[in-house]
């Protein structure tokens, strides 16, 4: 991806610290606004975000600059007053808001033309009861998600309410299809195995112009991934201009006392050495998202935060701007 953009000075209410870098070679956007088309990441934690219930030791009760949003990802087309959210995380309020400080689209619905969804676990669509008649009571909304996720929506209450009454239009898109936005603007659904009570998991490839980025924020395994499906990470990363991965734990040793291979989640340092044959390039379009709050990658002065640097690869951060059409 060419350019990536340092966000602007967002609002009190997000104080943190702000992860927008110029990578080499990608020349930073003095003025963000020139971007035609870009992604934002609203979110980079996992589902629960941080500081977690329950956790009164976090940092981050007491430094809002340390909270972290769930993932989700924003796609602003300033072309045609379009935004997209990736996932409805439960902090679906304040990434609304993040997104109106980069760009408020004129439109109804928030302002949004539309949400793709992953999967059915809590972080990433459990904002949706955002969208019913007790907050913004949206008209028709698309929000597309695979058969059997779309399925769970409308069967079950309270999000089959929002179906029934029409806050959303639930479309059902089946993996490998491809949504198209705009004429040359796309989305592409990608089936990925992760534990899959409720739904269904998908991953995203989103293309506008020349330029790609995938989204998998949820996954099991990477080998799995291509015996199952005959996808082979490294090559899709090497086909891609950012690659947003899900770094939900950094190492086997991060959640003491508990058998972690019942959590199946590609670990960071496992990630990082798969990778580590690429071209430097290549291992530059690794943005590791979806960390866990138990994951030291979450505070950028940490050992396992500069690990990632010194590997090549990054740290998607809230905030973080990539420049698809200029």
């Amino acid at each position: 991806m060419k350019t990536l953009a340092k966000p602007l000075m967002l609002m009190a209410l997000c104080a943190m610290t702000l992860g927008g870098r110029a990578l080499a070679a990608m020349p930073r956007l003095t003025d963000p606004s020139i971007c035609a088309v870009e992604l934002i990441v609203l979110g980079a934690g996992q589902d629960a975000g941080a500081p977690q219930i329950g956790n009164p030791d976090d940092p981050a009760w007491k430094d809002p600059a340390r909270r972290l949003f769930a993932t989700s990802l924003g796609l602003v087309d300033r072309r045609t007053d379009q935004r997209y959210l990736f996932d409805a995380t439960p902090d679906i309020r304040e990434q609304v808001q993040l997104l109106d400080q980069v760009y408020k689209a004129k439109r109804p619905n928030l302002g949004l033309h539309g949400i793709f969804l992953t999967h059915a676990h809590i972080g990433h669509y459990a904002g949706l009861i955002m969208l019913g008649r007790e907050a913004a009571n949206t008209a028709g909304l698309p929000v597309f998600a695979a058969p059997q996720m779309a399925s769970f929506l409308r069967e079950n209450g309270p999000w089959s309410q929002l179906v029934g009454i029409g806050n959303i239009n639930l479309l059902a898109s089946p993996p490998g299809s491809t949504t198209r936005l705009s004429d040359d603007v796309s989305v592409s659904s990608m089936r990925v195995p992760h534990r899959d009570e409720l739904s269904e998991t998908v991953g995203y490839l989103i293309k506008a112009g020349t330029r790609s980025a995938l989204f998998i924020p949820d996954i099991d395994d990477w080998d799995e991934w291509k015996a199952e499906y005959g996808v082979d990470i490294k090559a899709l990363v090497a086909s891609v201009d950012a690659a947003f991965l899900d770094a939900t734990f950094f190492d086997d040793k991060e959640l003491p006392g508990r058998d972690m291979s019942a959590i199946p989640h590609p670990r960071v340092s496992e990630t990082m050495d798969r990778f580590a044959d690429l071209p430097d390039s290549v291992r530059a379009r690794v943005h590791f998202i979806h960390y866990n709050h138990t994951n030291k990658i979450r505070f950028p002065a940490s050992s396992q935060s500069q690990q990632v640097v010194a590997r090549g690869h990054h740290i998607a951060r809230r905030g973080d701007r990539f420049c698809l059409i200029e």
